[in-house]
């Protein structure tokens, strides 16, 4: 299986950037696809963006098309979330996940998670 950690997270002022790292170790020689979701206490879990096995397929929520970006370095076994122009309502723990299979926007599709990293985005 292949194990997750998340780093990146902080405080940033509404209409600034942050860039989250997805870290992966363990079963990592096989093809694996990676989402990112975000998450709030007593909200339910929120589809950011997948990326596929080699990155050739994205995949975004509608309330982040167009400020955020996905990418991955398979190299170091990192994937990447840049987000841009973020908003107050966007403060929360941030979660990387990932699939041996085919990826997809539901967080039951992904097997493997991370601990999360969290961010704050101040008005």
């Amino acid at each position: 299986q292949v194990q997750l950690a998340e780093s990146g997270g902080g405080v940033v002022q509404a209409g600034g950037s942050l860039r989250l790292s997805c870290t992966a170790s363990g079963r990592t020689s096989s093809a694996y696809s990676v989402g990112w979701f975000r998450q709030t206490p007593g909200k339910e879990r929120e589809f950011v963006a997948a990326i596929n096995w080699n990155g050739d397929s994205t995949h975004y929520g509608n309330a982040v098309t167009g400020r955020f970006a996905i990418s991955r370095d398979n190299a170091k076994n990192i994937v990447f979330l840049n987000m841009h122009d973020l908003k107050p309502e966007e403060t929360a723990g941030y979660y990387c996940a990932a699939d041996y299979g085919q990826y997809g926007i539901l967080p039951e599709l992904f097997d493997f998670w991370g601990l999360g990293t969290q961010g704050t985005v101040s008005s």
